[in-house]
């Protein structure tokens, strides 16, 4: 049963749930702890902080995690897809390999965590530092280095205290000298990640938001670079303060709702593919440009489009044009990163990664759209 912590819980209560998340435990009993909270976990890499590797049948790319028989059948693979808080089947990952870390996938536990980096580097100009506030030339920002004091100046001109310092909820410290700071989201909010580096959403700078689609990792949890250490005296997370919600939606972390609109253009790039395999007046060219239009369209919202099964059948259906010389492999590989791209900027590693695993199943059946049969 969850540990029951409500606020109202006795000193005697707290004390014995502080010993409990403290107390040194294996990896297997970390994992049996948090699936315990509500929180469904998925095995780390031994000694790192990355998922760990998917079996032979589920390289990157080669479907999309909701497909996969493995998860089904209680494998690990896919990362924070495959989370779950079944006793039977996290006993039997960690007996399978008992060095594996643990990680807790937020979006299905409920939870929003604050990763507050800690590595000095040079600043970025005053827009960046805190993304749509403006600080005046004439606010000094010597001996602002990190995460800590972007986080600890948001508060500050929001009148609010450190999260930092919030004793109430549950802190763990990093090996790198971070800290996560754990709360719990309201039922009805579906947080979405963000890096404190992007240039795009971010809540402050060097501090990044682990929400839905996306995993922290478990306190107790050692990697090769150190244990991820709790801080006393709150054992359990508490709810997400208003003012610190207030800011998440302010700088757009709450998920869009895809509304009626035209169908997404090809991006320009994807455009000359498509004139290469005929202008978009032949069937091959129709084929390929409603493939693409369905990936660009993902750019609606950030998760919850299927763009990961979208990129892959499009990937597939242009290996299958370029299996049948319709097009070139290279204009092809170019037009769908194209419209990846445009539908999941920052991501083109994986993109591509996708897009090469589909195109070379997609080359091993011809495609001649148009034909008879």
């Amino acid at each position: 049963m969850p540990l029951d912590l409500g606020f109202s819980a006795s000193d005697s209560a707290r004390q014995q749930a502080n010993e409990q998340v403290t107390q040194a435990r294996s990896p297997l009993e970390t994992a049996l702890w948090c699936a315990a909270q509500g929180w469904p976990v998925h095995p780390l890499a031994a000694g790192r902080k990355t998922p760990a590797s998917n079996c032979r049948h589920c390289t990157p790319g080669s479907h999309p995690p909701h497909d996969c028989a493995c998860i089904a059948d209680g494998r690990w693979c896919h990362g924070f897809h495959a989370a779950t808080t079944d006793p039977a089947v996290i006993t039997a990952w960690w007996q399978q390999q008992p060095r594996f870390g643990v990680g807790v996938s937020c979006g299905p536990a409920g939870l929003i965590v604050i990763d507050v980096d800690a590595h000095p580097a040079p600043l970025p100009e005053r827009d960046r530092l805190l993304p749509g506030i403006p600080i005046p030339e004439s606010v000094s920002l010597h001996g602002l280095q990190h995460g800590f004091h972007s986080l600890a100046l948001l508060a500050a001109m929001r009148g609010q205290d450190d999260p930092v310092k919030d004793t109430n909820t549950l802190r763990v410290r990093t090996p790198s000298g971070g800290m996560h700071l754990w709360y719990l989201a309201r039922e009805q909010d579906a947080w979405r990640c963000s890096a404190g580096s992007s240039t795009g959403r971010a809540l402050a700078w060097q501090v990044d938001v682990r929400a839905h689609g996306g995993y922290i990792i478990a306190p107790g949890t050692t990697t090769a670079a150190g244990t991820y250490t709790p801080c006393t005296p709150a054992a359990m997370p508490a709810p997400l303060p208003n003012w610190l919600a207030a800011e998440l939606a302010r700088t757009g972390h709450r998920p869009t709702v895809p509304t009626a609109r035209a169908t997404t253009p090809v991006p320009s790039r994807g455009r000359a593919a498509v004139m290469a395999a005929g202008g978009g007046r032949d069937a091959a060219a129709k084929a390929l440009t409603t493939v693409l239009t369905a990936v660009a369209d993902c750019a609606a919202a950030p998760e919850g489009t299927g763009f990961t099964d979208k990129l892959n059948r499009a990937a597939f259906t242009a290996g299958g044009l370029v299996g049948a010389g319709r097009m070139t492999q290279a204009d092809a590989e170019a037009a769908l990163l194209a419209a990846a791209t445009h539908a999941r900027p920052g991501q083109e590693r994986r993109s591509l990664q996708i897009i090469r695993s589909g195109m070379n199943a997609g080359s091993r059946r011809p495609l001649n759209p148009g034909d008879r049969t």
